[in-house]
């Protein structure tokens, strides 16, 4: 146990939309709390455009962050840029955490808001040219791709607003799923379908990733117009994310079967101060939307006031 480190009622660990409804509740609540925002973001900040958020008919996934964060600041949140790496159970029964910056903080309890990572293609050259051509965020790099040639794998939302997106900026965007019908909601599916910059290959999965200091082409498991190989500036991978759970596994919170949280109604785990939202939880559907992640963080973070009662 480290003496001198700094001590809350609650740390919310996440800064996405479960964490900063969270926050901004601990605060109504005088709950003194700390948030630690980690480095790699929220996966709201990687939407094009989000449309399905009421009071906003349309706006930038960064912005409505920024906003959510804003909202939270004013209210008293504490928020650090910091990385949880390790967190264990003290005898007292309060939480140690332990960050990538080598800070340690004390709690009575834990949210853990996490969210999700992306999944990789796992194919040759996928690793060997990240930042050469393959990325996982559009709305990071397209206007690195101006009047080039990209690809988009996947047949999701994400995969559809990263191809309407890039096609902003790219003079070709090709969108390789490997099933025969894209999967995206009917909204998307018709902005890529109408966009006459965008072309859908059904069907078919990218194999590899070629190219010596940068992506030159990739090879497909089925021929598009008599060839196994298209050439290409970029790619874009959108097949999906997986939720972010190696912190939880820490404190053995128990999983389900596809490695989500599971909590209870009052966002509750199966260890005693241990909550969970948004995301990562086996929760709402698993819908993974900003207003379910937000409402989880409420529920939680309500049940901790209690707790702490």
């Amino acid at each position: 146990m480290i003496e001198n480190a700094k001590k809350y009622n609650l740390i919310i660990i996440g800064a996405g939309p479960a964490g900063l409804a969270a926050s901004i509740y601990a605060s109504r609540y005088k709950i003194k709390h700390l948030v630690l925002e980690g480095l790699t973001g929220s996966q709201l900040e990687e939407a094009h455009l989000v449309e399905n958020y009421p009071g906003f008919i349309s706006i930038k996934g960064t912005d409505l962050i920024a906003k959510f964060k804003e909202h939270a600041e004013k209210f008293g949140a504490e928020i650090i840029s910091q990385d949880a790496r390790g967190i264990k159970r003290l005898e007292d029964g309060t939480f140690e955490v332990t960050t990538g910056e080598h800070k340690t903080y004390q709690t009575k309890a834990i949210i853990f808001a996490l969210g999700m990572k992306r999944r990789k293609l796992n194919i040759p050259g996928e690793e060997e040219l990240l930042g050469k051509g393959v990325s996982y965020c559009a709305v990071c790099d397209a206007t690195f791709f101006k009047n080039k040639t990209v690809a988009v794998v996947g047949g999701s939302n994400s995969a559809a607003m990263a191809a309407v997106h890039l096609a902003e900026f790219a003079k070709k965007v090709y969108q390789i799923y490997r099933k025969d019908k894209l999967r995206s909601e009917p909204v998307w599916t018709d902005r890529v379908l109408e966009n006459k910059k965008i072309e859908v290959i059904y069907s078919t999965n990218v194999t590899e990733v070629l190219g010596k200091d940068k992506v030159e082409k990739i090879k497909l498991d089925s021929p598009y117009q008599s060839k196994e190989e298209l050439p290409l500036d970029g790619l874009f991978i959108e097949v999906g994310h997986m939720p972010q759970v190696a912190l939880v596994k820490q404190l053995n919170v128990d999983l389900d079967e596809e490695g989500y949280v599971k909590i209870k109604p009052d966002g509750s785990t199966s260890v005693q101060g241990v909550y969970a939202a948004g995301d990562i939880t086996n929760s709402s559907n698993k819908l993974q939307q900003a207003l379910t992640s937000m409402s989880e963080g409420i529920i939680a973070v309500t049940s901790i006031f209690r707790y702490l009662d």
